[in-house]
């Protein structure tokens, strides 16, 4: 055990014995022996020794103890200690089983020596009840709240510092996210404008006036160019999470139409048709449009070289809206994969021309090109469809006309409430806050009604100091009957008695004064068998040596 625990020990030890040694001296209980002083502190030392491990066992010591300087359990010498074991109890123990099972058992110890040796049941019961609950009960009710509300503080700077780290996580979730959407433009804009230079090299390639050497060099600037659009598709790949795309919505700083009219100066065989102007420049629906296009493009240059491109613009005006059709000829496999091979007299099956004997580098696609245009489409509440069409393939995109721009990004995670962790501990809270509302209740009838009888049995045997003085000895009960009070006092000190009670005689007892919870003298007076009475004595109040004498009292 370390020195602070120890001290802190010593220190309880203090506080509880300090009333079992005053209580006897001040007058505010019966005196005791000197050996029973003794095995009290005992008894105290050994419960505050297990009071940390098992608080159990030390608020049973205390129990005991009480009962066995009152049968009641209320005592001023270790009332205090009752309470306070009874508060480390409900702080330390988790289980509320065995605490009920050890105030049921003191409960019914208690009933059964008030039974046994109690000498007015009714009160002393009522006073057993009104200190289990109030001196038992209540500070263990107490103990259990103090440990909710520091397990409940516990849970919560827990559950605060849990939600900063996700708070931090999210944050860094966000701060990659928007390094994948900057890097997706990037792919989009430099992969379009690769595939271009890609395309003007293989048309330069194919000239019939260029020179061998500048042949080679314009096939090797259009192999780079694939290679380069390949390694950045798959660097974005790296960078792109496949269950969310990244929508971009970045202003183009060109039309549709300039797109396609670019691509066409590129050498890319592309028609722009148009039923209905497209949407207004700088709108969602335009940019949305725009990299739909672009993309698809895009994968016609690289995969299928030389085919014919159609672009196509529509007003649907039943649904207010914009459709976009991008169609690419015989031989076009958007987002496929086109094998190597070489074919004779320099022409290839798609129809692009060739130098003889020319190798022809495949050009690879991870597939999440028409993934990415559909996530873009459907986030502003349009439709994609991207296939075979006929002899090639199509894309077509359905934007309305006033799409609203949304980001498809996976929303941060949402802070929990703090109900569910918080629950548990308000809801004991609140049996505890109503379990002690009940105790006081209870105790304040009990021990309402405990006192008002104690003041009426108290109040209504009370003999006169005058009408003691006046009595004589010999006179019969049925001449002092007018004197004599309702009730005889049945808990009298029979112990400070000056002298013990004549023989075969039938004492009775009454109090001297009507002071409440104070010690007051007592009067003794007893009758022989023909009820005549044969003794009457003065029972001192506690703190007194000497009996007064009977012109004493009637002075008093």
């Amino acid at each position: 055990m370390e020195r602070p625990r120890i001290r802190r020990a010593c220190l309880l030890w203090a506080a509880l014995a300090l009333p079992a040694l005053t209580a006897d001296r001040l007058g505010l209980n019966e005196p005791r022996a000197v050996w029973q002083q003794v095995a009290g502190l005992v008894v105290l030392t050994a419960a505050v020794a297990v009071a940390r491990r098992c608080p159990l066992v030390a608020f049973g010591l205390t129990a005991v103890l009480s009962l066995a300087a009152a049968p009641a359990l209320f005592t001023v010498s270790y009332g205090p200690a009752l309470g306070v074991f009874a508060l480390l109890l409900g702080l330390r123990a988790e289980r509320v089983r065995p605490a009920a099972v050890v105030f049921a058992g003191v409960g019914c110890l208690g009933t059964a020596r008030i039974a046994l040796l109690g000498v007015d049941p009714a009160p002393e019961w009522v006073v057993l009840t009104g200190t289990l609950l109030f001196g038992c009960v209540f500070p263990w009710l107490g103990g259990r709240y103090w440990r909710q509300s520091r397990q409940l503080a516990e849970a919560g700077w827990t559950r605060a510092a849990r939600l900063e780290g996700e708070q931090r996580i999210a944050e860094e979730r966000a701060r990659l996210r928007e390094r994948a959407r900057i890097a997706q433009d990037m792919h989009d804009s430099l992969g379009h404008e690769l595939s271009l230079i890609a395309l003007r090299a293989g048309a330069l390639q194919v000239a019939p006036d260029l020179p061998d050497h500048h042949r080679t060099a314009a096939a090797d600037l259009r192999a780079a160019a694939a290679d380069a659009t390949d390694r950045l598709h798959r660097i974005i790949g790296v960078l792109r999470e496949e269950e969310d795309e990244p929508l971009s919505l970045t202003p183009p700083g060109e039309t549709v139409e300039q797109l396609v009219a670019r691509a066409a100066e590129s050498g890319l065989p592309v028609r722009w048709e148009t039923v209905h102007s497209p949407p207004e420049p700088g709108g969602v629906a335009e940019r949305v449009l725009y990299r739909v296009v672009r993309e698809a493009l895009t994968n016609a240059a690289r995969h299928a070289p030389g085919a014919e491109v159609t672009v196509a613009a529509a007003k649907e005006r039943e649904a207010d809206g914009t459709t976009v059709t991008v169609t690419s000829g015989r031989g076009s496999s958007v987002g496929g994969v086109m094998a190597e091979g070489v074919m004779a007299d320099g022409v290839m099956a798609d129809g692009v021309m060739v130098a003889e004997g020319a190798p022809v580098t495949p050009t690879r696609s991870g597939g999440t090109g028409l993934q990415s245009l559909r996530a873009a489409v459907t986030a502003v509440d349009g439709d994609f469809e991207a296939g075979p069409y006929g002899d090639g393939f199509r894309v077509r995109a359905y934007v309305p006309e006033q799409a609203v721009a949304t980001t498809v990004r996976p929303t941060p995670t949402p802070t929990p409430s703090p109900a569910p962790y918080a629950a548990p501990f308000t809801q004991a809270r609140r049996r505890i806050a109503l379990a002690l509302v009940g105790a006081v209740g209870a105790g304040v009838v009990l021990v309402g009604g405990g006192f008002a009888w104690y003041a009426y049995t108290e109040t209504h045997s009370v003999l006169p100091p005058a009408a003691y003085a006046e009595l004589q000895l010999g006179t019969s009960v049925r001449d002092l009957a007018h004197v004599l009070p309702d009730r005889t006092v049945r808990d009298a000190p029979v112990e400070r008695a000056p002298v013990p009670p004549p023989k075969d005689s039938d004492c009775r007892y009454y109090r001297a004064s009507g002071e409440l919870l104070v010690s007051v003298d007592h009067f003794r007076l007893c009758f022989d068998d023909e009820e005549r009475l044969v003794a009457k004595d003065v029972i001192p109040r506690a703190g007194l040596s000497q009996r007064p004498s009977a012109d004493e009292e009637f002075a008093r």
